[in-house]
Formats: C-alpha cells, structure tokens, sequence
C-alpha cells in the first residue's frame, strides 16, 4: 500500500487553507481598525470635557481648538490616526466634536488600505459616526 496524500487531496487542503486565512485577515483588520477608533473617542472625550469648563467660564461654546489645552490635531499627523474639529450647533449652546479618519495621500498614520469614517460626539454625550466604529 501506498501511504501520503496525492496531488488533489493538497490541492484542497491548500485552497481550505487560503479561504480560511482571507476570512480571518479580513476580521482581524476590523478589530484592528476598531482599536484605533479607541484614540477619537479618548480625544473626542476629552474635547467634550474642556469644551464643558470653557462653557461654565464664558457661557458659551467655542470651536476655537487653539482656546482649548487638548492634544487634538486638525489635520493629519505622523502621531494620530484621526483629524479633529469642533463645529457649533444650530440649537444654542450645542456642539460637535468630530474625528474623521486620515486616509492616503492627507498623511499621518495610514496603513494600506484604510477606510475613511468618522466618529462623532455631540455636548449632551451622544455617540455617531460611521456605523461599526462608534
């Protein structure tokens, strides 16, 4: 008796193989990305938390980021994954911080093949963005 596996048996077990590790690169890179969106909501918090005391000192809002102490960059850097901004509200005494993911070609820190999407606080606290990031 012959013993091993013949050529079709491994060509199967190879293709099994490569649909196995494609689906799980491709989760693995969500919950990765995932992480990342863990960086905007700590600054988008902390924006919501300076934004709070600037608004019991002067009784208004600003979407001045220079007037406030955090560390939120307003445009792509080597050191964050996200750009931020402030944006004033229709409604009196409303705002939205928003933190919007750098892509290609804007720089900062940009693997291959990322998404943009967006990660949105609001003043009362109320989380929105892209769906599955927020």
């Amino acid at each position: 008796m012959k013993q091993g596996f013949t050529l079709m048996e491994l060509m199967v077990i190879i293709i099994i193989i490569g649909i196995l590790a494609t689906i799980g690169l491709s989760q693995y890179e969500k919950v990765v990305e995932r992480g990342r969106a863990a960086e905007a909501k700590t600054i988008l918090g902390d924006l919501r938390t300076v934004e709070e005391a600037f608004f019991l000192e002067n009784d208004a809002y600003t979407d001045n980021m220079a007037l406030l102490a955090v560390e939120a960059p307003q445009a792509c850097t080597p050191t964050h994954y996200f750009k931020y901004s402030l944006a004033l509200g229709g409604l009196p005494d409303t705002f939205t911080a928003t933190a919007t993911r750098c892509t290609a070609g804007e720089g900062g820190k940009v693997p291959a093949g990322s998404i943009a999407y967006q990660v949105i606080l609001d003043e009362a606290g109320f989380w929105d963005g892209t769906a599955g990031y927020y």
